[in-house]
């Protein structure tokens, strides 16, 4: 006799690849049914994983019918992608279940390359995906994302996301003329970006990438403030001088309480096109050693090639331009790891309080 014990039994040997840990263990394996002898589950994953969804299924199949007795074995493979805990005192925003900084300590680090094909990375394997440009000084998104166009206002308050790629975008750069620069003061700037932030409609996103500027200023500090960021990315190459500054940009978010997901090396290695000589041109293993000090974890290394900034620079990142390429899957395999390392958050019990109101009589 076929037993859910012994199904969940069979399901321990079954370990998710991108967390490492069983189905059973990890609460994944949900609605466990027996119809006679035909098996009909649920695996919920908590991280946008399509292109993982049939390995699994496979593997959950496998391990079930080893079970004596088991016939046919139905398997709904799923994400679910909930809101997760965020610094104290700041509320979460309507629409938005996660917001995710990308950050670096200085430019030309490859930040906002990072940002934009994480972002369609987290698209492409099946979340609602939004994506802030929060670089007021100097707008790139519009540019990468191939969006030419001045967004609408239906109440004339508040704006519509342009989309492209499957991505809802907002920048200032949408709204002045490329050539123009933001010769605006601080206090201004913050406040740019607290509209782009809460004056755009975003709908039902599960992730919203926050392309930040270099350092550790005043956009910066309002994010950290004002905005309920559920952790940031750090955007380095090996060279000492970038990795002197990603540390001024981790340890900023550590002093006001937003939790590090991890780190991005860029650049890591040039491979030459002509005859494929790899060259660590910008150092080696800086990333990974920033890691290990900090405690933190390393999310992957992109390559330095010419296709990565071509394709971004026309308009077509890497993971649209080139998804089943070498260099889309290590985009999308930092992608899961971000997603997973969000998944394994507090959950965000806001709304679970209900208010409390003490009146004098």
């Amino acid at each position: 006799m076929i037993s859910v014990d012994a199904i969940k039994a069979a399901l321990t040997a079954v370990v998710d690849p991108n967390t490492g840990k069983d189905l059973v263990s990890s609460k994944s394996a949900k609605n466990i049914r027996l119809e006679g002898s035909d098996v009909v589950l649920d695996v919920e994953l908590g991280y946008p994983a399509k292109s993982q969804f049939d390995g699994i299924r496979r593997a959950v199949i496998g391990a079930v019918r080893g079970v004596p007795g088991v016939g046919n074995v139905s398997v709904n493979v799923y994400s679910k992608v909930i809101a997760h805990a965020v610094q104290r005192g700041v509320k979460l925003m309507p629409n938005v279940k996660n917001i995710i900084a990308v950050a670096s300590g200085k430019g030309g680090v490859g930040k906002s390359t990072t940002a934009v094909n994480l972002a369609l990375a987290l698209a492409a394997e099946g979340a609602q995906v939004g994506l802030l440009d929060a670089d007021i000084y100097g707008p790139s998104q519009p540019m990468m994302m191939g969006i030419n166009a001045r967004p609408e206002s239906l109440d004339g308050k508040t704006m519509e996301p342009l989309e492209n790629h499957g991505l809802q975008v907002s920048s200032i750069g949408f709204m002045i003329d490329p050539d123009e620069p933001m010769v605006w003061r601080g206090p201004i700037v913050t406040q740019a970006l607290q509209q782009l932030l809460e004056q755009t409609n975003w709908r039902d996103l599960d992730y919203l990438i926050v392309d930040m500027p270099p350092g550790t200023g005043d956009v910066q500090l309002t994010l950290s403030q004002k905005v309920p960021v559920t952790g940031a990315v750090i955007v380095t190459t090996p060279q000492d001088i970038a990795l002197l500054d990603a540390r001024k940009g981790l340890k900023m978010f550590e002093k006001v309480g937003i939790p590090i997901i991890g780190i991005v090396e860029n650049m890591s290695v040039h491979i030459c096109s002509n005859c494929g000589h790899a060259e660590p041109i910008f150092g080696q293993g800086g990333g990974e050693r920033m890691c290990q000090e900090y405690g933190v974890e390393f999310l992957g290394a992109l390559p330095l090639t010419m296709s990565i900034r071509e394709q971004t620079d026309s308009g077509k990142p890497t993971v649209v331009a080139d998804p089943d390429g070498q260099v889309a899957a290590i985009y999308k395999q930092i992608a899961r790891k971000v997603a997973v390392k969000v998944a394994e958050k507090a959950k965000d019990m806001t709304s679970k309080f209900p208010s409390i109101v003490i009146k004098n009589d």
